[in-house]
This record gives C-alpha cells, sequence and structure tokens, in this order.
C-alpha cells in the first residue's frame, strides 16, 4: 500500500474523530480525485479535500485546523508533483482491484512512521488526551469542554420506510390524481401519475442506568442524551435503577445545566439498587406504544450489575431486541483493566444484544457516533 493511501486513512480518522463523517465511500472517491490535481501545491489538495468530506458549514473550522495540522506534519518538502500522482494513481488501482477501505479505516493503530508528532493522532484535533479519558476521572473544566465537543457530533440511525404512500416515481399508479387531472383534457387520461413510500427518519430510544454502581459515570452520560436530544427531533429518554423515569421533556431544554437540574428534580431515585429486567418491563407496559413506535434504534446504557432475576432480564430484553431496529448496549465498563462481562444479568442479555460496545470516553461516543451513522 502507497505511503499516500495510508496518510488518507489516518486523515480520515482524525476526521471522524472530530465528529466529520469522512466515511470509507468518501475517502475512497477523494483517493481517486487526487489523481487529478497537483498534491505539492497545498491549495489544491485543500480544496479537493474539503469539497469531498466537508458538507456542512459549522465543520470548515473543524476540517481546517485538522488539515493544517495534518499537512504541517506530513508535507515532505517541494517535490515534483510526479511522484505524488503516481502515488494516487497506485492507491486508487489498489483501491479498485478490492481494497477493504472500510476495515482499514477502522483499524487500532497506524504506523508511528506516519503519524502526526505533535496532533492527536487518536483523538478529536481539539482535545488532545482527554478524548480518552475516562468519565469517571473528570474535573469540573473538563466536562465543559466535553459537553462542547459532544454538540459538535451528527446522530443519524438512518430512515425507515413507512406504510404511506406519497407522491412520486415509485411503481405504484396513482389513479386519484390522474382522474383528478383528466378535467383538464375532457376526461382523457394524459399522464399516469405514480405515487411511492414515505420515508421517515428513524427514532433513538435512550434507556439509561443511574443506579449507584453508575454514579461517576452518569453525569457526563445525561450531558451525551441531551446532546443526541438536542440534534435528533424523534428522541425518547428514559432513567431507571429501581424504577424506570421518562425524561424525554427535561432534556429538551436548550440548556445542558437546566436540562439536568430538572432531570434531577424528576428522578426519585438517583444512586439506587439495579433491576434492569424490571425497568425494561415496564418500559414495555407504559412506554412501548410511544417509544417503540417506528422501528428505533434503542440505546441501553448500563454496567450489567443488576439485581433482579437473570432469567426476567433474559426474557424482557429478548422483547426489547424484537420490538426495535437495532438494540445496542452501551458499557462504561469495557476497556477498564481486567473487565470481562461475566455478571449472570449480562450472560443471559448478551445473545439478544446486537451491539455490546464501550461507552467510558469521548473516543468511544464518538465511534457510537459513527456506527449509528452507518447503520443508516
Amino acid at each position: 500500500m502507497s505511503r499516500l493511501l495510508d496518510n488518507l486513512l489516518l486523515f480520515g480518522r482524525i476526521l471522524r474523530r472530530a465528529g466529520i463523517a469522512a466515511d470509507p465511500e468518501r475517502l475512497l472517491v477523494l483517493v481517486q480525485a487526487l489523481a487529478y490535481v497537483n498534491l505539492s501545491v497545498r491549495e489544491e489538495v485543500y480544496h479537493a479535500c474539503r469539497a469531498l468530506l466537508v458538507n456542512r458549514q459549522d465543520q470548515i473550522a473543524i476540517f481546517d485546523r485538522a488539515f493544517d495540522a495534518f499537512w504541517r506534519e506530513h508535507h515532505e518538502g517541494d517535490e515534483a508533483g510526479d511522484e505524488r500522482a503516481e502515488q494516487a494513481r497506485a492507491a486508487v488501482a489498489t483501491a479498485e482491484a478490492g481494497l477493504e477501505v472500510a476495515s482499514m479505516s477502522d483499524r487500532d493503530e497506524i504506523d508511528q512512521e506516519s503519524a502526526p508528532a505533535d496532533v492527536p493522532v487518536k483523538t478529536w484535533s481539539d482535545l488532545g488526551i482527554l478524548a480518552d479519558k475516562d468519565f469517571a476521572a473528570f474535573t469540573a473544566d473538563e466536562i465543559a469542554q466535553a459537553r462542547a465537543a459532544l454538540s459538535r457530533l451528527d446522530w443519524n440511525p438512518g430512515e425507515r420506510r413507512t406504510r404511506r404512500w406519497v407522491r412520486g416515481r415509485g411503481p405504484r399508479l396513482d389513479l386519484r390524481r390522474a382522474i383528478a387531472d383528466s378535467v383538464r383534457t375532457s376526461g382523457d387520461i394524459a399522464k399516469l401519475r405514480r405515487r411511492e413510500r414515505r420515508w421517515r427518519p428513524r427514532p433513538l430510544v435512550l434507556v439509561c442506568d443511574v443506579s449507584g454502581s453508575m454514579e461517576r459515570y452518569t453525569r457526563m452520560l445525561l450531558l451525551f442524551a441531551h446532546s443526541v436530544a438536542a440534534r435528533q427531533r424523534r428522541v425518547e429518554a428514559f432513567l431507571f435503577s429501581t424504577g424506570l423515569t421518562r425524561i424525554t421533556r427535561q432534556l429538551r431544554m436548550p440548556r445542558p445545566d437546566e436540562a439536568l437540574a430538572a432531570v434531577s428534580r424528576t428522578v426519585p431515585d438517583w444512586s439506587g439498587g439495579t433491576r434492569i429486567g424490571a425497568a425494561v418491563k415496564d418500559l414495555h407496559k407504559r412506554w412501548s406504544r410511544r417509544a417503540l413506535n417506528g422501528g428505533p434504534v434503542v440505546l441501553l446504557i448500563s454496567d450489567g450489575w443488576d439485581r433482579g432475576d437473570p432469567g426476567e432480564l433474559r426474557d424482557q430484553i429478548a422483547w426489547l431486541q424484537r420490538s426495535c431496529h437495532r438494540l445496542i448496549w452501551l458499557n462504561p465498563l469495557i476497556g477498564t483493566a481486567g473487565y470481562a462481562p461475566l455478571t449472570r444479568g449480562l450472560q443471559a442479555a448478551l445473545p439478544f444484544v446486537d451491539d455490546f460496545l464501550p461507552a467510558r470516553t469521548l473516543t468511544n461516543l464518538a465511534d457510537l457516533a459513527m456506527h449509528l451513522n452507518a447503520l443508516a
């Protein structure tokens, strides 16, 4: 693989950590486009990358910082453009021969020789080591920085096709419109109108554990829930310990501090015991018609320590998986030293979980955003 392709994969990883969706398809198109520009001219490379990787105005400042740092570290002097163009053509040939860009873009390490010396490669470009710091060790100032970083992430679990038909270019004839139009042509149907299925954004449902074992992570995870509710219109949020409490209305408050204060007044059982099965059962009985309508993606956030019956937890998680499009269990203990999902409740529930992912650092949440966007 050429050095150019290595650097582009690394640059795409940095952008994804910063909240810009530099997915494998866009990187492949960028590799092909760079074969037609002079790679020794910074402006040409910059505008090609920005045109293909940035899709919102508020991402330009983030992209500029990442590109400046990356160009400074990876520009190797004033070499002729022929060698770099040859590298680009070789990269295109490699990609077209079956290069699995998606798997390489998610690899854990990039060769240290191609990594920037002063820019944190595995973190967001403006957060440094904070991106990989455990939430439990955050200070008040770091929580404020993390809150700003979370507000830049995109949460897009995709769309679903509904049963309703609307005007479009679909396979079904719209006879009602065709007959109505025939009034203008004295009863002759001059054009056959068609209909297609309506597509709607897929909902997100957050079910977060606020028991005593989750106390160190509760504030950051609530900020995460608030950032998701602010960027995604169809969100339902619940907290549970020994009981289940809906907090969707509180999370809609624009200011995070006000939202968290309202949540704290609403939830009666902070830092109590954990009964995950009973909470999911309550979700089923009281809120399934409102929260689980429309095939949502469900994010269940818990460390898995449960005082209830493992059989009940297994049955309720199995029901929840059947009721949603995808069930993702986020565990803040994944990645800590010596952790393994060995509790009886987790052992019973994990066969019915689609994704078992960490939620311990900002990098984990950025990877979650990428994962949800990939579901689209």
